[in-house]
């Protein structure tokens, strides 16, 4: 697998997502950058390099901040390094830590291809997810929490490029769309030694379900906070979510499935 700091400008180019072009290359970068990703070629120094591949596989999954409390290092605690992170269901906390997530029960599943090899399953690839409870705090850094370590885990792809992990339904908190944050890794020691990740970013979930689970019992607060925002007025999603919005099934008695594709 090539590694993604050295796939070279074609690469680059070609998996650009539509806003960082706009934001990189304003409209009249984007119009060449275009017609670069509908099958043209790109001179490199002396050498033609074909960019059609990575064009057809579709977007990249768009870069995002991590936010305040991401766990890895990069703002206090690092949670990466400890035994007990590579883990499948991360509703209860590892180590010294105790208490369990109440919830919606909520399964996230995510398929990562690399666009670098036309969109071929990323197996080996490594993902750490962490979102809020069901009271909008964040385990490690919210008071009474920074003991706590639930609702945060990392998960290999397997052959097909897929991981899984069984959560519970985050809570909507004042400012913020309800949000799942994870960051891709090349690999599982990579990830679990903080080293360098391919990508930050955030998957979004629908507003229908999102009502739905908030009239259960738990949510009260995130009927408010929901009601406040919306997709498009979010912070972080308000400049497109095409690739970042999961696609949801089931219901709030056996729980729920967010299912996303992520192309890095």
């Amino acid at each position: 697998m090539t590694p993604i700091h050295d796939r070279g400008l074609a690469f680059d180019l070609a998996t650009l997502t539509r806003r960082r072009a706009l934001t990189l290359l304003g409209g009249a970068g984007l119009a060449s950058l275009t017609a670069c990703g509908t099958g043209g070629t790109l001179s490199t120094t002396g050498n033609t390099t074909t960019t059609t591949a990575a064009a057809e596989c579709g977007d990249v999954v768009p870069e995002e901040t991590a936010g305040p409390y991401p766990g890895d290092g990069s703002n206090g605690p690092n949670v990466l390094t400890r035994s007990g992170i590579v883990r499948g269901d991360i509703r209860t906390s590892f180590g010294t830590g105790s208490r369990t997530a109440e919830g919606v029960p909520l399964r996230i599943e995510l398929t990562v291809l690399d666009t670098g090899s036309g969109c071929a399953p990323y197996a080996g690839a490594a993902v750490y997810l962490w979102h809020c409870d069901i009271d909008g705090r964040y385990s490690l850094y919210s008071d009474g929490l920074t003991g706590e370590n639930y609702l945060r885990g990392v998960q290999e792809a397997d052959s097909a490029g897929n991981l899984a992990f069984t959560s519970i339904f985050p809570a909507a908190y004042s400012g913020r769309w309800p949000h799942v944050h994870f960051e891709v890794y090349p690999s599982l020691a990579e990830a679990t030694r903080a080293g360098t990740k391919i990508t930050t970013t955030q998957l979004a979930l629908p507003e229908q379900v999102c009502r739905t689970v908030y009239g259960t019992t738990g949510y009260v607060q995130s009927v408010r906070n929901l009601a406040q925002t919306s997709l498009d007025r979010d912070m972080v999603f308000r400049d497109g979510h095409d690739e970042q919005l999961a696609d949801v099934t089931g219901d709030v008695t056996s729980g729920y499935t967010a299912a996303l594709t992520v192309r890095v």
